[in-house]
């Protein structure tokens, strides 16, 4: 971090980094590809008691209302030990949507097993041949006395195979294009007519997945929202993923490989990487600093919308960024896969690096935020004439 930490964060730090060593198991620690949720059944568990799973949630809801910089220092103390990643769908997409538009029954339902891992999350948004332009989804929910019927097919919905609930997007409307047209709907992933199939990825894992949603017949209590609602609810939520998006904790976990395999090769002796070593730690903690500034922004009520996408950017392109660098400096060994866990001894040298090309294509690709940002921010019209907005 740049600045220098008041008591209050000191204590803070050392307080997480006490804790973080007491409890989290050994065999969980610096694993190289995201583990799957069962894996990190009790482990989730024991983070969400805690209030670690879910730090910027208000303590009602089981969180401990940390402020931005306190989130950062928590941050670096999981990438410092290691810790997993948790599916981040449940704690910081739509957990604090259904905390802002939820109904009362709709939060008792859902939060504390969200904040526990006893639920697991995934989004339907992107459709085949729609992507990022959710205006075109063609996914349908008719209403049907108090259910809605759902036909369709979803797409890159991270870890559907494993997850309990989705929130989908679907056109309740007959516009296909109109906004007011949309809704979104909390779906459970045993629902009758929910078929998940993993996409085997670059990195070799079925993190990805998609979806196919046959007569899907859902309550119209899980409506988040009113129908209709679904374009400003979603984009809300997406607003608040692409902020999460941004956190530096695969930067930070980068760095640490990037310093661990030039240690590994004897590179850190050669002045040029140790140039490129000093760029990339210079890039990291230039994204702290951002990220801290957006949550900031965000608590204060005066984030832009375009913020999110800003973040977004910087952040998948720091941490690719970060690991270009770590194969430029693993010389031939920059295919080696390291074993399930690495460490100095045994480096992972390419699974990070391959598992980082999807942070700048999901939550909108980046080339779809830059046309946010140059629509709102900076008033430019797009192709063909049309207004940004």
């Amino acid at each position: 971090m740049l600045r220098e930490e008041t008591t209050q964060e000191r204590a803070f730090r050392a307080e997480a980094r006490s804790w973080l060593e007491s409890h989290l198991p050994q065999d969980l620690r610096h694993a190289n590809n995201r583990m799957a949720p069962a894996e990190l059944k009790g482990w989730f568990k024991t983070m969400g008691e805690r209030g670690f799973a879910a730090p910027h949630w208000p303590r009602e809801h089981g969180g401990i209302d940390a402020t931005p910089v306190e989130q950062v220092i928590l941050i670096e103390e999981l990438a410092r030990i290691g810790a997993p990643e948790l599916p981040s769908q449940g704690l910081t997409h739509i957990s604090p949507i259904l905390i802002k538009y939820g109904t009362d029954e709709q939060k008792r339902q859902h939060l504390h097993k969200a904040r526990t891992g006893e639920a697991i999350w995934a989004q339907g948004y992107s459709e085949p041949g729609s992507g990022s332009d959710l205006r075109s989804l063609r996914t349908k929910g008719i209403v049907d006395g108090d259910n809605l019927v759902i036909n369709g097919h979803k797409i890159w919905t991270t870890g559907a195979q494993y997850s309990d609930w989705l929130y989908l997007l679907v056109r309740t409307g007959a516009d296909p294009k109109a906004r007011d047209s949309i809704t979104l709907v909390l779906v459970d992933a045993k629902t009758p007519g929910v078929t998940p199939r993993g996409i085997v990825t670059l990195a070799g894992d079925d993190e990805l997945c998609e979806v196919f949603l046959d007569n899907v017949v859902v309550p119209l209590t899980n409506v988040l929202g009113k129908i209709g609602e679904g374009w400003n609810v979603g984009t809300a939520l997406l607003a608040e993923e692409r902020i999460r998006a941004g956190t530096p904790i695969h930067a930070l976990k980068a760095l640490l490989r990037l310093k661990a395999a030039a240690r590994h090769t004897g590179a850190d002796r050669d002045p040029w990487v140790l140039d490129k070593m000093m760029r990339a730690e210079i890039e990291v903690m230039a994204l702290e600093s951002a990220f801290i500034e957006a949550l900031e922004a965000q608590k204060a009520g005066t984030a832009e919308f375009e913020d999110s996408s800003r973040l977004k950017i910087f952040g998948s392109e720091v941490t690719q960024f970060v690991l270009d660098v770590l194969q430029e400096v693993s010389g031939p060994e920059a295919a080696k896969r390291g074993p399930r866990v690495s460490d100095d001894a045994n480096p992972d040298f390419s699974i990070a690096f391959l598992q980082s090309r999807r942070l700048s294509i999901r939550g909108g690709t980046n080339e779809i935020q830059r046309g946010i940002i140059a629509t709102r921010a900076l008033g430019l019209t797009r192709p063909g004439g049309g207004g940004g907005g």
